[in-house]
């Protein structure tokens, strides 16, 4: 396929305005028509300059023919004086943006290459660079079938590259002999020797990651040396994940995955001398997966994530360890913690370390100090991409919240009960066509159970709201943050009231609150969702008697058993969701997962016969709208089609949308639309009491 012309000369600087300008939005919500939902922009991902004056984040928008998402990157002012400005512009889009320490941002696109011969083929993602100076960006590094990943030592420069390569292939020539021989026989064909065989929405094999060293950014027109550090990468998982390489560049830590009996993996943490390719084992738990290694500034001490394995009678926890890189020991940082921390990064004096958490229906930010208990440093909202300034003045990161989208905002890395405000960006959404409020209820067994709730405009005790009850999946996660997949602020301008509850399963509320529904799904996360629901459709804004039900994956679960459990809701959809235990279990791509909590179904079936939904289906009188994607392999397409049939065989009101080229989420911005489009069309049938209307498009 031929590229499309650039929009403008590649990374021509524009203003926000010049952006903002082309979103169709016009005055007031947009949230009542989908296709301005999908105008707006939506940033991710931050990367901070050595020298701390220059911020960059990644704005998805939508392509001109509105059918794809197209990402740019965007510098952004730490200092929050001046106005966002963009910096690159290409038909393929830019991503996962790093800042080299000379100030040369680094970035991964697949626009073509200008100085390729005609015959080069269609160009894969590479890793390109714009120097600090400005200028047009430049070719640092390529391989023929593209690169999935960066990592840059923080002193040094030094680079090494993800990228995956067929077994046997000692070098990108090599590599590109073979996957070409398999090509011209007709050969798609995958012989796998191990679990598992496929990974959420795609397969694994026969090419697997490696992770390749190529020495510092290269002058422009140089050529880099590819130094393969993993040759022994191989199938299902390769070099692993979560690769980090230390400030001065002499080690790379990876979390490697390894076997942990029959069809099950688990992941230890390793660092692979760069000068040498030795790899040594710095952490192996056969209780644990251990991961999202980050280095100190000293590069002498790691700081990771520990995940206990799971049991049937157990949940995970989590924890901190500092890891000793030459004495080869470590320590729990955050013992006693009851909370599940995450995304660790150090201190700029590498004496605490920064981290987030939920907690209480927030994603926070955290610091710990050896021997002291964490302290949490922001109030509301939910973080992510937490960048720590080198000289230690400043934290930044993104923050959203319910109420508004991800934003960029500056912290203070030692003050407490923060509220930051959002730093000047080109993601800010126009009024929302509602408020956000807290709720809090008591469940039967006296634990207290939170949740949000969005009123629409208008809601009053003269005019209640119909209620959506919005069920989240996971189901170890909990509502904290907005999301552009599940976005309640179009529900609420159409004039829904949405309760976002977080019951038994969820995190941010203590391991025991995990446990009340650990390996019983049915048991207390329904009565927690029954509890929540009675307590909104009290408030005189909530219409109690016009009700629906919601939810994906693990909430479309719980919307199955919601059906087959109560007949209060006048609908229920169910996206992408568990119907059949059993069949789940020996299907989706990671069976020895759910297998720890649930147990073999062969020699321990008790759980899936008390927990399954299908097992119950005689007793669903509700009209079901089912949602299913044929690229889902975490929830294979097999759990809608043996729950459309049950519905349909027994007479249920019902309707299936399929779609065959979607995975877990549905991603692309059409079928996006049309997902919102038939949810309201059948929510207005059966809640409203309108005639159906079919969206037009399907």
């Amino acid at each position: 396929m031929t590229q499309p012309p650039h929009d403008a000369p590649v990374d021509a600087p524009t203003g926000m305005a010049d952006e903002i300008a082309a979103q169709p939005l016009g005055g007031g919500s947009p949230f009542g028509r989908q296709a301005d939902v999908m105008a707006l922009p939506r940033l991710s991902g931050l990367a901070l300059s050595a020298d701390g004056r220059r911020l960059v984040t990644s704005v998805a928008t939508l392509s001109p023919d509105r059918t794809s998402w197209r990402t740019a990157l965007w510098e952004l002012d730490p200092a929050g004086e001046r106005e966002a400005r963009r910096l690159t512009r290409s038909s393929p889009g830019e991503s996962a943006p790093v800042f080299a320490p000379d100030g040369t941002l680094l970035f991964t696109s697949a626009r073509p290459d200008p100085d390729a011969t005609k015959d080069a083929g269609e160009p894969e993602a590479a890793l390109w660079a714009l120097d600090a100076g400005g200028g047009e960006a430049r070719l640092v590094a390529a391989r023929r079938h593209g690169i999935s990943g960066v990592t840059v030592a923080a002193d040094t420069g030094d680079l090494v590259v993800v990228a995956s390569t067929v077994p046997g292939a000692v070098d990108d020539e090599a590599d590109a002999v073979r996957r070409t021989a398999r090509k011209d026989a007709g050969v798609t064909a995958i012989l796998h020797e191990s679990y598992p065989v496929r990974f959420w929405d795609h397969d694994l094999g026969p090419a697997v990651p490696h992770a390749f060293s190529v020495g510092p950014v290269p002058a422009d027109g140089a050529q880099v040396t590819w130094r393969d550090l993993t040759p022994d990468a191989g199938p299902p998982n390769g070099s692993g994940s979560d690769v980090a390489l230390s400030p001065d560049g002499r080690w790379l830590a990876r979390s490697e995955e390894v076997p942990d009996g029959p069809a099950s993996w688990r992941h230890r943490l390793v660092v692979t001398a760069v000068a040498t390719g030795e790899t040594l084992v710095l952490v192996d738990d056969e209780a644990a997966d251990v991961g999202s290694p980050a280095w100190s500034p000293d590069s002498a001490r790691l700081v990771c994530v520990r995940e206990s394995v799971t049991t049937q009678e157990e949940p995970p926890d989590y924890t901190l360890l500092l890891v000793d890189v030459a004495a080869g020991t470590s320590s729990d940082l955050t013992a006693g913690f009851d909370r599940w921390p995450s995304a660790p990064q150090f201190a700029a004096d590498g004496g605490g370390v920064y981290f987030l958490a939920d907690d209480d229906g927030r994603h926070a930010v955290f610091r710990v100090v050896p021997g002291e208990a964490p302290v949490r440093l922001t109030r509301d909202g939910a973080y992510s991409d937490l960048q720590v300034a080198r000289d230690g003045t400043a934290l930044y990161a993104l923050r959203s919240a319910f109420d508004h989208p991800a934003a960029p905002v500056r912290l203070d890395p030692r003050a407490v009960d923060q509220q930051p405000d959002p730093l000047p960006n080109p993601g800010t959404v126009p009024a929302l066509p509602g408020t956000l409020r807290e709720l809090r209820a008591t469940a039967a067994d006296g634990v207290e159970v939170q949740s949000w709730l969005v009123l629409p405009e208008g809601a009053s005790a003269e005019s209640p709201a119909p209620l959506l009850l919005w069920i989240h999946g996971g189901p170890l996660m909990s509502w904290n943050s907005w999301s552009w997949r599940w976005l309640p602020w179009v529900m609420a301008a159409h004039g829904y009231a949405v309760l976002l509850p977080n019951p038994a399963l969820s995190q941010g509320f203590g391991q025991d609150f995990v446990r009340r529904g650990w390996g019983s799904w049915g048991g207390a996360p329904y009565t927690d969702l029954m509890t929540a629901t009675d307590a909104a459709v009290e408030l005189p804004e909530v219409d109690g008697s016009r009700t629906a039900v919601m939810g994906g994956s693990f909430g479309g679960y719980m919307a199955n058993w919601v059906a087959t459990h109560t007949d209060r809701f006048d609908a229920v959809v169910t996206h992408a969701s568990l119907w059949h235990l059993d069949g789940f279990i020996g299907a989706t791509d990671a069976a020895y997962y759910w297998e720890k909590e649930f147990g073999d179904p062969l020699t321990s079936p008790g759980r899936y016969e008390q927990n399954s939904p299908h097992r119950y289906a005689d007793a669903i009188t509700t009209p079901v709208l089912v949602i299913h994607g044929d690229k889902d392999y975490r929830v294979p397409i097999g759990e809608g089609l043996r729950l459309w049939y049950d519905l349909q065989k027994r007479g249920v009101p019902a309707k299936f949308l399929y779609f065959p080229d979607e995975n877990h989420w549905v991603l692309t911005p059409g079928n996006a639309t049309v997902w919102y489009e038939t949810v309201l069309a059948f929510l207005a049938e059966h809640v409203l009491g309108e005639a159906w209307s079919r969206p037009e498009l399907l």
